[in-house]
């Protein structure tokens, strides 16, 4: 994704039963893949609707201030046509020394669709449910990537979370107008999703905020959907600023001593 950001992650879901194409073709018509208690997603009933999360962000004081979500009910919804799970996935991510944050179940994950008043295949959430699932442990494995690199002795957890459809991050924003100039070269469609996720180091007690842009990627030969993930220390504070410098230089040497020939010239 360019330099200063952690390399993207190609993420392929194994053994998915619903149509890719179809779900592909939702995620570019503006569906979420990702959840806001871990992951959440929708499909949008417009192809015209810009990408946004099916559930509201805005400061509230029903809202949890973990992860800016209201309560989401397990009763099924009206109208809704077959039973969905109510049991909730515990993540591998920590949330404090002694719990780890827990995703949604399905029917949560139904009613928060819902609630945004988006048309929903009940068929698919259980699967829905478990790509997004898939995609916040593939975000956190990144953090740990950045982490363990400042301390390698580091255990952190996630303190909270905020889901940010449709804020373009200052680097998102440098990528288009990249693709605008130059769309040989560079990918000019937005991130799909943003989320900005707080994370706590234990030996210090110190808080930095990660961003994390979501990208919808090409799909594999077979139809099934990838996405990549540019995750990155927000530059917000000297340490975060240091850490993106750190990597961009180690990125640089790794591709000059690639790329760097080998072997002495010699005059015949």
């Amino acid at each position: 994704m360019g330099q200063a950001a952690s390399q993207p992650a190609p993420s392929t879901p194994a053994s998915c039963p619903v149509d890719h194409n179809a779900l592909k073709a939702k995620a570019s018509a503006g569906q979420c893949p990702i959840q806001h208690d871990a992951p959440a997603a929708a499909s949008s009933s417009s192809s015209s609707a810009p990408a946004q999360c099916p559930i509201s962000h805005e400061t509230a004081a029903a809202l949890n201030p973990l992860n800016q979500m209201p309560t989401l009910s397990q009763a099924p919804a009206a109208d809704q046509s077959i039973a969905l799970p109510t049991d909730r996935s515990t993540s591998s991510i920590p949330r404090d020394t002694a719990s780890r944050w827990e995703y949604p179940s399905p029917q949560q994950f139904y009613n928060a669709l819902v609630r945004k008043g988006w048309e929903t295949p009940e068929e698919h959430v259980e699967t829905m449910v478990q790509i997004h699932n898939f995609l916040n442990e593939e975000a956190w494995q990144e953090i740990l990537k950045w982490e363990r690199k400042e301390n390698p002795g580091e255990d952190p957890q996630l303190a909270r979370f905020k889901g940010r459809p449709g804020e373009l991050s200052p680097k998102a924003r440098f990528w288009l107008l990249a693709g605008w100039l130059l769309p040989s070269r560079f990918n000019n469609e937005p991130p799909f999703d943003r989320h900005d996720w707080i994370v706590r180091r234990r030996s210090t007690g110190e808080e930095v905020r990660y961003v994390i842009d979501y990208y919808s990627a090409p799909p594999e030969p077979d139809g099934s959907p990838v996405f990549s993930l540019d995750v990155r220390p927000a530059l917000d504070s000297i340490g975060s600023v240091k850490q993106r410098i750190a990597f961009a230089t180690e990125e640089a040497w790794a591709s000059f001593r690639e790329n760097k020939p080998t072997g002495i010239a010699r005059d015949s």
